[in-house]
């Protein structure tokens, strides 16, 4: 294999949007940075709808783009089991639906730019500790060989698997079923789509979850199901009824692509740092309770994570205390609407599709910002006057 230097300033683990963003700015803040991930190839397998918020541009270092953007959004469609729907446009419905495969590779190729190392390919096994104290990782190449890097910080940007973070002592980095949803999707062709995320709430095919169609253009979208975890249920079976269901729109359209995962739907991990370690990402369970969207909140982590790096290697401190600076950062600016988002998705998974129905009916446009906003008790209020049954799953709320 090409040769690769054994000691850095930080190893990265996982070459996805959190860790190609920390290796990005770490690297340019004059760190030596490797990045250890898996994959033979950047960016595939997709396990997700591929959507991300406009909003963020102006918020992260890096443009959205590089090329990856296949489709813009105007807004979203949230529709009720019996096909009623409410039309959100605002700036936080603006987005864009990316190729994952080019986007990924477009922030790790920025993150070679910048002067970081990467190694795919590659599997973290271990960590190697000296006296207790974590100093490195071992590895296994492609072609099987034993490798070990060393450095003084340790970053896990693994996703959902958290193999490495779990062995530095990060228990709760396991995802348990009840806070995942298992996901299925198609890319298809000759669908019919507006510059519209659509979300539909339906217990028949998507019980504590949502069927969803992201365009990708005018008749191509990422046509997907999420599904509770502890649901026993298969989320391609659930994917298929609901196609079926829907002859009108989804008669003409062919599969190109299928895709598959798991994403963690509950609350952020108590602690993101020890000594000489943290976890950003999906690792770190940084990801919307509600859509499931991850992606950019894993950049900003990667991002904040690698500024705080760069001074723990000027000052030679890589204690937990210093490191959890990232950590106070990012739970001040997202874990509150996190925490409302996840009351919101406990509160919704009580509803019966007939709840569903009869508050589409109450609500209008304006109230479903709100609720997304996280201003529950108008809206709740408003629900009540004519649900009052409702009481008892709404409550939570406010």
């Amino acid at each position: 294999m090409v040769f690769v230097q054994q000691t850095y300033d930080a190893i990265v683990i996982g070459a996805g949007p959190g860790g190609s963003a920390f290796a990005r700015v770490a690297a340019r803040g004059g760190l030596d940075v490797l990045v250890i991930d898996k994959r033979k190839e950047l960016g595939s397998p997709v396990r997700c709808g591929e959507g991300i918020g406009a909003h963020w541009e102006g918020r992260l270092k890096l443009p959205l783009h590089g090329g990856a953007i296949a489709a813009k959004i105007d807004g979203a469609r949230c529709f009720a089991p019996n096909g009623k729907s409410l039309k959100i446009q605002n700036a936080e419905t603006k987005g864009f639906v990316l190729e994952r495969k080019i986007f990924d590779k477009y922030l790790a190729i920025e993150a070679a730019r910048a002067g970081a190392r990467l190694l795919p390919k590659t599997i973290v096994e271990d960590l190697v500790k000296d006296g207790g104290k974590i100093v490195g990782v071992k590895a296994r190449s492609f072609d099987n060989e034993v490798l070990e890097f060393k450095a003084p910080l340790v970053v896990s940007a693994e996703g959902m698997e958290a193999q490495i973070a779990r062995q530095a002592g990060f228990a709760d980095a396991v995802a348990g079923l009840y806070d995942t949803d298992t996901c299925f999707e198609y890319e298809m062709a000759n669908v019919e789509c507006e510059p519209l995320i659509e979300i539909w709430f339906t217990n028949k095919f998507a019980k504590r979850g949502y069927v969803w169609v992201f365009p990708k253009a005018r008749d191509v979208a990422n046509v997907g199901v999420g599904i509770g975890g502890d649901l026993n249920q298969h989320p391609k079976e659930r994917l298929d009824a609901f196609l079926k269901a829907h002859p009108e729109r989804f008669k003409n359209a062919e599969i190109i692509e299928v895709k598959a995962g798991n994403i963690w739907v509950g609350a952020p991990l108590k602690e993101m740092t020890k000594d000489n370690f943290m976890v950003i990402g999906t690792a770190a369970h940084q990801v919307d309770p509600i859509h499931g969207g991850g992606m950019a909140l894993a950049m900003e982590a990667g991002e904040i994570a690698a500024e705080v790096a760069v001074r723990a290697v000027k000052e030679k401190n890589f204690s937990k205390k210093f490191l959890s600076e990232y950590e106070a950062r990012w739970r001040a600016a997202e874990e509150g609407k996190l925490l409302k988002r996840l009351k919101l998705r406990k509160a919704l998974e009580l509803f019966s599709d007939e709840d569903f129905d009869r508050v589409f009916e109450l609500l209008g446009e304006k109230d479903l910002e709100r609720v997304l906003d996280g201003d529950f008790k108008p809206v709740v209020s408003k629900v009540l006057v004519k649900r009052p049954g409702l009481l008892k799953v709404l409550k939570a709320l406010v």
